[in-house]
């Protein structure tokens, strides 16, 4: 018997090759490229068909998801009828809120990258609807509530339970020096404890480099309310609205926590130049000296000394593993991160940024920012004294001062008088012929 024998291994098609003569390998052939495009189209139409297989649940319940202070998220509507085209987003801080606000992308006024969103704006400055997906960009604390996925008549599909987490005042462990994260803590009806993300990457390569881990706080008790799902039973975070009032006093004792340790990295290997460009390199070493150029890109600065300074690191989230150095000095965080020391001047972050208050001169330099292991960019800050000019007498400062000036010298004026008369008045009384 010839032609080809058709198997099924693993869930794919494939042919084993028998003798037999060319026109039964093209028919063969022909056949095996009907199958592939049936499996093609049959998984075109399983992606197609992906919120008609997640049906909506018939009682609106909403998914607990808990996050730090800065860090972006993303909430998926993870389903919706077949035939709605766009979906609205709405937020309250309550369920049952009179009070609900409108997240659409339908005028196109939002932020559609997280470089254009700022930390301190209002929520509806910091979203974007992307794939019926909410992203929220630099969340902060006043960004929880319930978010609900929807239609504008005010049908809703999808809800959340978004706990956002303070950075602010965070407890920190450096493993280092033998500290320890917070014990879980027991109440009546209630448990505390810390759910911990996995350990960072190492942040630099090459030198001693440091490691985080952030922690959330969760609850564990049987008295949650039933409307909110959880991924495990009875476990929701602290600042969830599944938690009774009646547990919130003890929740606001427990913070989120970081924990901080060394670790040592290797650099990946770098690729060696080219012939052509070595050749290149000594003929300018031989014609003089080489310029100054930069290991990474570096961005130029001047900073007016006595101002703050925030420094980013480009593309940077406060998830990601990241560093400082100034030069050849490395900036760890056992030394400079956020109240390590009450008095510190420079300091970095939670959210991995570099903060120089009331810059001097001697904080000029390059400083250089790693970002997941690797060296990423450079910040060459030069300091510069404000600059002087000739003031006018029509300037507001000079008027105010001229002002100020005038009134001072008429008051003591009236008040010498004042006394000179008292005296005069005085002496006149007292003489003996009156």
């Amino acid at each position: 018997m010839c032609g080809f024998l058709l198997s099924h291994v693993g869930g794919l098609c494939w042919l084993q090759e028998l003798p037999g003569s060319m026109e039964t390998r093209l028919l063969g052939a022909a056949v095996l490229l009907s199958l592939v495009d049936v499996l093609q189209g049959f998984a075109m139409e399983e992606k197609g068909d992906v919120f008609q297989r997640t049906p909506c649940p018939a009682f609106l319940v909403l998914d607990n998801t808990a996050y730090l202070a800065d860090m972006t998220f993303e909430l998926p509507c993870n389903c919706k009828p077949e035939e709605v085209s766009s979906v609205v987003w709405y937020f309250q801080k309550d369920m049952g809120s009179p009070q609900s606000t409108v997240l659409t992308d339908f005028s196109g006024t939002v932020a559609v990258a997280s470089s254009h969103a700022r930390a301190g704006s209002a929520v509806l400055k910091r979203f974007s609807i992307r794939m019926f997906s909410l992203i929220v960009f630099k969340a902060q604390v006043s960004d929880s509530g319930h978010y609900l996925c929807g239609t504008e008549r005010g049908d809703f599909f999808y809800g959340y339970d978004v706990d956002v987490q303070p950075s602010s005042h965070i407890s920190v462990a450096f493993v280092d020096r033998g500290q320890h994260v917070q014990d879980d803590y027991s109440g009546e009806f209630f448990k505390l404890f810390t759910t911990f993300w996995d350990w960072t990457r190492c942040d630099r390569c090459g030198v001693r480099g440091e490691q985080r881990r952030v922690g959330l706080c969760y609850l564990q008790s049987p008295q949650l309310h039933p409307r909110y799902r959880t991924a495990l039973p009875n476990v929701t975070s602290c600042g969830s609205r599944a938690v009774p009032a009646h547990f919130q006093q003890a929740v606001r004792l427990r913070r989120p926590e970081v924990a901080v340790r060394s670790c040592l990295s290797p650099c990946p290997k770098v690729e060696a130049p080219k012939e052509g460009v070595l050749a290149i390199s000594n003929v300018i070493a031989k014609l003089g000296q080489k310029p100054w150029v930069p290991r990474v890109p570096t961005q130029f600065h001047k900073q007016v000394i006595g101002t703050n300074l925030i420094i980013a690191c480009p593309g940077a989230r406060p998830e990601h593993a990241v560093a400082w150095d100034k030069g050849s000095v490395r900036l760890y965080r056992s030394r400079y991160l956020l109240n390590v020391n009450r008095s510190m001047r420079v300091f970095i972050d939670h959210g991995n940024h570099l903060h120089i208050q009331r810059v001097r001169a001697r904080d000029g330099g390059t400083y250089f920012c790693w970002r997941e292991g690797k060296m990423v960019a450079g910040f060459r800050l030069t300091v510069t004294f404000p600059p002087r000019r000739r003031r006018t007498l029509y300037d507001p400062e000079t008027i105010y001062a001229i002002k100020t000036i005038s009134m001072s010298y008429g008051v003591i004026t009236t008040i010498f008088i004042l006394i000179q008369l008292c005296r005069c008045w005085w002496r006149a009384l007292s003489s003996p012929g009156t």
